[in-house]
């Protein structure tokens, strides 16, 4: 049996222009902001962010708590930035619901906005990209972006591993 040789590919980030400019693109859109922000700015996985609550954000310390794989809780670090769009996200919404970020169609069976999914996240990024130009618009691309900005700078791997959640280097 002979080896499959597979390409290998590197895998790209963006860059502090692309995020800008995705940024800028979503500044009318509170919700889709405040998203962009704390992808860009946390290195949270979008499972992690579906399932945030305002009750995990603490806007005095700039941190969350989000339950990562394995039911396994880790915490997240902000910048202000992002502090300053979820903090008028929140102030913007009208109902009493816990969830961080709510679909703006979906109801449940109460009436209640219902918390926004996955897909959702990614089609708004993909969709952005697109309309943008930008090449590979996706949501796991902030966290590789993160990962490789802080080895760059020189953070210890062991320290993006905690950043990032990981049980392995």
């Amino acid at each position: 049996i002979h080896k499959v040789k597979a390409p290998v590919l590197i895998k790209t980030t963006y860059s502090d222009e692309e995020i800008e400019i995705l940024r800028n693109s979503m500044s009318t859109n509170l919700r889709n902001l405040s998203i962009l922000n704390l992808l860009s700015s946390s290195g949270i996985r979008v499972g992690e962010l579906v399932k945030l609550n305002k009750s995990d954000i603490n806007f005095s310390m700039q941190t969350g708590v989000v339950k990562g794989k394995g039911n396994k809780e880790r915490i997240i670090y902000f910048d202000a930035k992002t502090k300053i769009s979820l903090l008028r996200y929140s102030n913007s919404r009208d109902d009493d619901n816990d969830v961080l970020f709510v679909s703006l169609r979906n109801y449940d069976i109460k009436h209640e906005k219902r918390r926004i999914t996955i897909n959702n996240i990614e089609s708004i990024i993909r969709e952005k990209g697109k309309s943008l130009h930008l090449p590979a618009a996706y949501p796991h691309k902030f966290r590789r972006t993160i990962a490789t900005k802080a080895i760059d700078k020189g953070m210890p791997i062991e320290q993006v591993q905690i950043l990032l959640g990981h049980s392995k280097i």
